[in-house]
């Protein structure tokens, strides 16, 4: 089966490489290439090729390199990432300029897993490609081509009937487990949801809700950050991420509210039925939407903490709050230059005040004016003019003679 944008070469290497082994194309590609051939849906392009070997990813990427060479007819260029705890390799192949690009295969050895706590990292061991689509999230994910050992045309694998779900549009858990074992895949099924048109199926809806209520998880809002399990903190965040940067993450942010997933991440946000506008404030002011959404939540601090948010956006929710603490504890400025003093003293950064907007700190209206013209504003004399008609010499001197004068024309500007 031909898919489209692949080099077929591509595919003919890796089932040269495969040998006796079974290899197969799984997850994404599958789903969307039956989407694409039995329903019609447009081709949405594959960022990256998922595959699954029933042996040595390691071993069969080292095959692969001497069999794209032949078919190629021409030495390859790539670059490889080893995972020994998954038995996964990443490689970026650069194809020739005849093909354009470059192609990123994420390469794994058959597994089972086994979660020993609800949300912590699975324990791993090799397996069947049976067992490794069992291990999967939904039906729809679940299904794998077979295009090695010695398969003309690829063989598709559907133990879990994804492709009736395909054809309801619809997002099934493979087990009862699936959400207790993996909290993170509530957020997957938020983003396949809204990028694809699809819904939850019924079932998997009361599953949610029963596994929301009874919180099988050994960590609760409220609990120390740094205890929570892996499925409600770096993982979690990865797919927020994921959800945020490359999905209709308004689309997807509804469903997971919708279904009460919000909730795993902290109960206001579950609550809160303005986040729409927040978030699109922070788009506006050019601000990362994953800080802007903690910034709102009951405690920002201890979510950035969990979730593990990069220390320079941990520190923009620190500034954000010493102003909020700053306007609360000393008499509002009355003018412009009183309110640019205030948001460029030291400890105060430009996306503190924005999380700050976005959060809904009051009086909203002199931080707007900062924020779009007054921080903009320049003395309407430079240094060089300054030096010449006052005689000031280069030093705290001028600096603060330029600062004066800005602060004069903010006044007049109003």
């Amino acid at each position: 089966m031909q898919i489209p944008d692949v080099p077929p070469q591509l595919l003919a290497a890796l089932r040269q490489a495969a040998g006796d082994q079974r290899l197969a194309l799984v997850g994404g590609v599958v789903r969307d290439l039956l989407l694409h051939r039995q329903h019609q849906d447009p081709w949405r392009g594959l960022p990256d090729l998922d595959l699954v070997v029933e042996g040595s990813a390691a071993a069969l990427m080292v095959a692969f390199d001497a069999a794209l060479a032949v078919q190629m007819n021409h030495p390859m260029e790539w670059r490889e990432q080893h995972h020994g705890a998954y038995g996964t390799v990443a490689v970026e192949v650069l194809m020739p300029q005849t093909l354009q690009g470059q192609w990123l295969l994420d390469l794994a050895s058959a597994r089972t897993e086994l979660y020993p706590v609800p949300a912590a990292n699975p324990v791993v061991r090799s397996g069947s490609l049976e067992q490794d689509l069992a291990r999967r999230d939904f039906t729809v994910n679940a299904m794998a081509l077979i295009i090695g050992p010695h398969v003309g045309e690829a063989e598709l694998l559907d133990p879990h009937h994804g492709q009736m779900d395909l054809q309801a549009r619809q997002l099934r858990f493979l087990h009862a487990g699936s959400l207790r074992d993996d909290p993170t895949r509530l957020f997957r099924a938020a983003r396949y949801a809204a990028r694809l048109g699809f819904e939850l199926a019924p079932e998997s809806l009361e599953m949610v809700q029963t596994t929301l209520a009874d919180w099988p998880w050994p960590w609760r809002c409220g609990d120390p950050p740094e205890v929570a399990p892996p499925g409600l903190a770096t993982r979690l965040r990865m797919e927020l991420e994921l959800l945020l940067n490359r999905e209709p993450w308004q689309e997807a942010l509804a469903l997971l509210q919708r279904w009460g997933g919000l909730s795993l991440l902290d109960p206001r946000l579950q609550e809160q039925h303005d986040w729409m506008g927040r978030l699109c404030w922070a788009k506006r002011l050019a601000l990362p939407l994953l800080p802007a959404l903690v910034a709102n939540s009951q405690d920002p601090h201890a979510l950035a903490s969990r979730l593990q948010l990069p220390h320079g956006q941990r520190q923009w929710l620190r500034d954000m709050f010493a102003l909020e603490e700053r306007l609360l504890s000393a008499p509002l400025p009355n003018s412009p230059s009183g309110w640019t003093e205030c948001l460029e003293r030291p400890g105060c950064s430009v996306e503190g005040v924005a999380l700050a907007l976005v959060r809904g700190l009051q009086p909203r209206r002199p931080l707007v004016r900062w924020w779009y013209r007054w921080r903009h504003v320049r003395s309407p004399r430079d240094a060089r003019q300054v030096m010449a008609t006052e005689g000031l010499v280069p030093g705290p001197s001028l600096g603060q003679r330029l600062k004066d004068l800005r602060m004069a024309h903010l006044d007049q500007l109003g």
